[in-house]
């Protein structure tokens, strides 16, 4: 365990973990965290400004604590382009621990399932209607305001951080087991195998990534749902991205296979099978790991690019991608930038820790 304690002692890497562990239990618990529905609209609460906290009664000057009110669009000024906010300063609403809301399923489990992705409920789970805070009263409490559909950011935000935080998760365990048995294979068997899996290992290399996902799902059906794309664009980026890990893997593997333990193993009667996946690959779990940690962030990114060019996660499907999409239009980042930052921070923080933290991995597991 001493990469542990190396790892512990990394502070950079801790914070990568740290952040990565508390946005991964926010997006696991977004129904909770999210005080609204991200799908439901305000009347007439298009493109509110993130609300506003008071502490006293905006007409009686008391104390009352933290609390809101109800807030409206008015009519645009044709000047400045901006709309004049109605507030109702009659009726506060108290701001609240764990508030009753819109009802949701706890611990409900449904993945779509090929040849048709339909979804399929492994789990019902227990209807709730629990969140994490919100109001008591008529107004609502819009943390980073509302998009143009008037649905509340926060709440898209952290439901829209399910597919763009596990699409990494879900690519790897695709991609890599991929590139350990091709590596393995070709770096143990060599000949004509080893030929024939490199050379279309270097076929895959040359292909761009970026420019293969563009093309691919600018010829996808335009009826397909998000989750059907969720999956379409996990499986090409997987199948893109495994040939780099099953070079370094067969590099490795042909150092491997002529260490005395191997020989040990071979004459002792073990299955060529059987040294691979018992003495071979365990070997090059250091590099593994760590190829995997770093890689998570090109999942990533790549379902933000498809997804702030509209080829990605559609609307009204929320990921932090197609959020970011907003910011095309000129007059939305200028007049109204909390629908632009909160993504992009979101992006490049995830990026960051899943970087902090794989290059801390490698400081602790492999000092060389």
């Amino acid at each position: 365990m001493n990469w542990w304690h190396k790892l512990k002692k990394n502070s950079l890497a801790r914070f990568g973990a740290a952040l990565l562990l508390l946005f991964y239990l926010i997006v696991i618990a977004a129904d909770f965290v999210a005080p609204y529905d991200p799908y439901q609209s305000q009347v007439n609460g298009s493109l509110l400004p993130p609300t506003e906290i008071y502490w006293n009664d905006q007409q009686s000057g008391e104390f009352i604590g933290p609390h809101v009110y109800p807030t409206e669009q008015g009519e645009m000024n044709l000047e400045t382009g901006e709309r004049e906010l109605l507030v109702n300063y009659k009726e506060p609403s108290p701001i609240r621990l764990f508030v009753s809301g819109p009802s949701y399923d706890l611990f409900k489990v449904s993945i779509p399932l090929p040849p048709n992705f339909q979804t399929v409920e492994l789990f019902p789970g227990w209807e709730v209607n629990r969140h994490l805070f919100g109001t008591t009263g008529p107004a609502k409490f819009h943390l980073l305001g509302t998009d143009q559909q008037g649905r509340d950011q926060f709440s898209r935000l952290v439901h829209g951080g399910r597919i763009s935080l596990f699409i990494g998760l879900f690519g790897i365990a695709i991609s890599f087991p991929l590139g350990l048995f091709f590596g393995g294979l070709s770096g143990y068997f060599g000949g004509w195998i080893d030929a024939i899996v490199m050379r279309f290992v270097e076929v895959l290399m040359t292909i761009p990534t970026i420019y293969l996902l563009v093309a691919l799902a600018a010829v996808l059906p335009p009826t397909l749902s998000s989750s059907q794309r969720f999956l379409l664009i996990i499986l090409i980026t997987s199948f893109v991205s495994w040939s780099g890990l099953a070079r370094v893997v067969r590099g490795q593997v042909l150092s491997i296979k002529e260490r005395e333990f191997v020989e040990a193993a071979r004459a002792l009667g073990g299955s060529s099978f059987y040294i691979i996946v018992r003495h071979i690959l365990p070997q090059t779990a250091t590099y593994v790991i760590i190829s995997a940690t770093l890689a998570i962030p090109s999942f990533i990114l790549a379902e933000s690019v498809l997804s702030l060019i509209g080829l990605g996660i559609q609307q009204p499907d929320p990921s932090w991608g197609n959020l970011l999409s907003v910011g095309t239009n000129a007059s939305i980042l200028v007049l109204q930038p909390w629908l632009v930052w909160p993504p992009a921070m979101m992006i490049v923080l995830t990026v960051l820790a899943f970087n902090l933290l794989g290059d801390g991995l490698r400081d602790a597991l492999d000092p060389r």
